[in-house]
């Protein structure tokens, strides 16, 4: 293992990235982390207690739970998650006494995160540079009197994070569109947007259609974009479940990925003694955004196929039964050339063919991705070009088949459901307007990139972020940092410390709530809160733990405490029963949201409930009332001469904008963050030396030259011409204006960059 001096002075380790995920030292690393934030007995109340059906949902990721749990129902990175939320460690006053807050920006976010659970409601005020306690009603007050004193209700923003649970969710919408906004910019602007306006527009319905029991009898997985050993564990445990019933996976992303290689199962004996299960029967390792050409050379093979065996290839009666468009798109796709397809994906036409005869072998095939696919300019169209390809064959709206958009923060899918969307449909404002008797905002809201163009511009000035860690998640770090930093008043509900709170507005609160791990008592009783996962299951999560500080308020009685103070009794919105009962709650959302009838009970039942999708049953809530075949432009990324193209991606041990440690195991990287990974060719091309350090630059239309200082570079088996970089380090890479046609996502993944000597800039 070759060792060099880190930037952060710490001696970074290099070694061969790992050819399997989990088994026993999954296990190791896991109960390690957890017995360094708490102790055993909390450790074990906390984790005998995750994904039970009557216990606390991770909010690690929104990967569904099986009928069947195991007592040990967790992947590591779970266990990580919700220890690290259940620490010992606390954020107090002499703490913010001891630290100006000019001294935690510059401290890393990883040093943040490891300082504990915040204790009790903070402000910095004009001018100063220490956040002091103050009380709740005072807290409130000054945010309500913020809000009340804007002259446009649409100077205001409220962003939500994934973590929210389905009540808070549906009372922050409510509050926000009361107080008369739709500015509800939320983490899905970030992330799966693109794969909600591409189902929209084909399907009718922007939510995977598959479940559980669909991945475990499937034929076919593809897995697109998404590296499930670090990014939700327990899925690899699905597709385990679809090796041993006798189907296939086609893994395909620009880096090999251990847990897509072979995934030992620490819940079964074989994944302890045993060589475990090897996940992907073929690898492609395509060049970033090569996979709309790779799905249109698909389809185009398909068609060929079809005229070389009239009648037996394509299912001609689904096709003119459900669909639209077909003739179009078939004449579209014929024009596709195999050297363009060839060039954007890097892979050769043998590999591609022999995708091709599993596609041929395989009556079920289900495509799963995530935001390798989704955070590029082209996003939409890719999804688009598989719904396409999943069309042909009739692999919609039956068993074993359908679209599985894989989601990352526990209720992100749950919270879209409840309302938090800045683009609402007519029917759901129609409902709340019945519902609560005042006539909702109808103009569009601002999402995330437009949130913080408006704070730049002036036009917004309150910033509400419920969870979440909004500067280091967004795009442009700079110029977001400074956006928050213009505001009048930015207010995080949060139960960590993270560098958000170190970018303030002129007064900036914290605003400390209940974790998800904790009990929840009101005046009611004892709460639950529901969630929806990537696959439409509603479940109830209790936690069990006593509460952080004494001085905690749960997200509902945030929200609503503060809907009393902005709104007044106008309109007529029960805010202090919803408070003391989330069952109440229920009742509304029930009378509001489709699917949701009968909430209270059907949530009640062990596992809860199942969402209905009408493409389930090929129902196509589209304007045609069909599926639709779509003509999507070929698309190549390209760099110039001398440059890659650089993803953003997290490590291992990290969970969204936090990291846990420096680690990432199972690339073979440690004690150190500020690596770019880089195809060995292409560093012998550039004229680069391994390990010399360097600075990322990025230069876009707009010729701002953008600089991400002092990287190790580090030989890795990347696909040629690409380079990968953990995010939020590279986040100052992406510009704000940079985004995914249709869907406004930032492209991420697809960062044109150079790599030159460090300090040379």
């Amino acid at each position: 293992m070759d060792k060099v001096e880190g930037q952060d002075g710490e001696h970074l380790s290099v070694g061969a990235p790992k050819t399997w995920a989990a088994g026993l030292p999954g296990v190791r690393h896991a109960l390690s982390y957890a017995l360094s934030q708490t102790s055993p007995r909390r450790t074990a109340l906390t984790l005998l207690n995750l994904n039970q059906a009557t216990g606390l949902d991770c909010p690690g990721c929104a990967w569904p739970e099986p009928g069947r749990r195991h007592v040990n129902e967790y992947c590591e990175n779970g266990a990580k998650h919700v220890t690290d939320e259940a620490t010992t460690r606390r954020v107090t006053r002499e703490f913010f006494r001891e630290h100006p807050v000019s001294e935690l920006a510059g401290r890393s976010d990883q040093w943040l995160n490891q300082q504990g659970r915040l204790t009790e409601p903070m402000v910095k005020r004009p001018g100063a540079d220490h956040y002091e306690p103050i009380g709740w009603d005072d807290a409130l007050g000054l945010l309500a009197a913020e809000l009340r004193g804007l002259d446009d209700p649409d100077r205001a923003l409220f962003y939500t994070s994934g973590r929210l649970g389905n009540e808070a969710a549906f009372l922050l919408q409510l509050f926000a569109r009361a107080y008369g906004t739709n500015n509800l910019p939320d983490c899905s602007n970030m992330c799966h947007e693109s794969s909600g306006v591409a189902l929209i527009d084909t399907l009718g319905v922007g939510k995977g259609s598959v479940s559980l029991d669909d991945i475990h009898d499937a034929d076919l997985v593809f897995v697109v974009g998404q590296n499930p050993g670090t990014n939700h564990p327990r899925m690899l445990s699905a597709l385990e479940q679809t090796k041993r019933s006798g189907g296939s996976v086609v893994a395909v992303n620009p880096l090999p990925e251990a847990g897509l290689l072979r995934f030992k199962n620490p819940q079964k004996a074989r994944g302890i003694v045993g060589r475990g299960t090897p996940i992907a029967d073929q690898f492609l390792q395509i060049r970033p955004g090569g996979d709309l050409a790779l799905f249109q050379a698909l389809n185009l093979l398909l068609l060929q196929s079809e005229d070389e065996r009239p009648g037996t290839v394509l299912d001609h009666a689904f096709i003119e039964r459900h669909t639209t468009g077909f003739a179009e798109f078939a004449e579209h796709v014929r024009q596709v050339e195999w050297a363009d397809v060839l060039a954007a994906t890097g892979l050769s036409r043998e590999e591609i063919e022999r995708v091709h005869a599993r596609v041929l072998a395989s009556e079920k095939i289900i495509v799963c991705w995530a935001m390798g696919l989704t955070q590029h300019k082209h996003g939409v169209a890719t999804i688009k070009e598989i719904v396409n390809f999943l069309l042909l064959r009739g692999n919609v709206g039956k068993p074993g088949a359908g679209v599985c958009p894989v989601r990352g923060h526990s209720n992100v899918q749950g919270d879209r459901t409840m309302g938090i969307w800045e683009r609402p449909p007519r029917a759901f404002l129609d409902a709340l307007e019945r519902e609560f008797g005042f006539t909702p905002p109808h103009k569009h809201g601002l999402d995330t990139v437009g949130a913080i163009q408006a704070m730049l511009d002036g036009r917004a000035q309150v910033f509400l972020g419920v969870g979440g860690n909004f500067v280091r998640a967004t795009p442009d770090s700079e110029v977001t940092e400074r956006a928050m930093r213009s505001c009048r008043l930015t207010a995080h509900i949060s139960t960590k410390l993270n560098r958000s709170h170190t970018v303030c507005g002129q007064t900036a609160l914290i605003l400390p709530t209940l974790g998800r791990s904790d009990r929840d008592v009101q005046a009611g009783g004892e709460q639950f809160v529901t969630v929806e996962d990537s696959m439409s299951q509603v479940h109830a999560s209790r936690g069990r733990l006593h509460p952080a500080s004494d001085l905690l308020l749960s997200e509902v009685a945030i929200i609503s405490r503060l809907a009393r103070l902005v709104l007044g009794d106008r309109p007529d919105i029960p805010w202090e029963t919803f408070e003391a009962d989330y069952g109440t709650v229920r009742d509304r959302i029930s009378r509001v949201v489709p699917g949701f009838e009968d909430f209270n009970a059907r949530v009640a039942e062990p596992g809860g409930f199942r969402l209905p999708n009408p493409v389930s049953e090929r129902v196509f809530r589209t304007p045609s009332g069909r599926a639709v075949f779509t003509c999507n432009p070929f698309a190549r990324l390209e760099a110039p001469p001398g440059h890659l193209i650089l993803q953003t991606l997290r490590a291992h041990d990290q969970w969204n904008t936090i990291p846990y440690s420096g680690d990432d195991r199972y690339r073979g990287i440690r004690h150190g963050r500020r690596v770019v990974l880089v195809n060995p060719d292409d560093l012998a091309e550039l004229g680069i030396a391994e390990r010399s350090v360097v600075d990322l630059v990025g230069v876009w239309h707009d010729g701002v030259e953008r600089r991400a200082p002092a990287f190790t570079v580090v030989a890795y088996p990347t696909a040629r011409g690409s380079a990968a970089a953990y995010y939020p380090e590279t986040n100052v890479l992406v510009p704000l204006d940079s985004v995914a046609d249709h869907s406004n996502t930032p492209t991420s993944k697809a960062v044109v960059i150079r790599l030159e000597p460090a300090g040379q800039g």
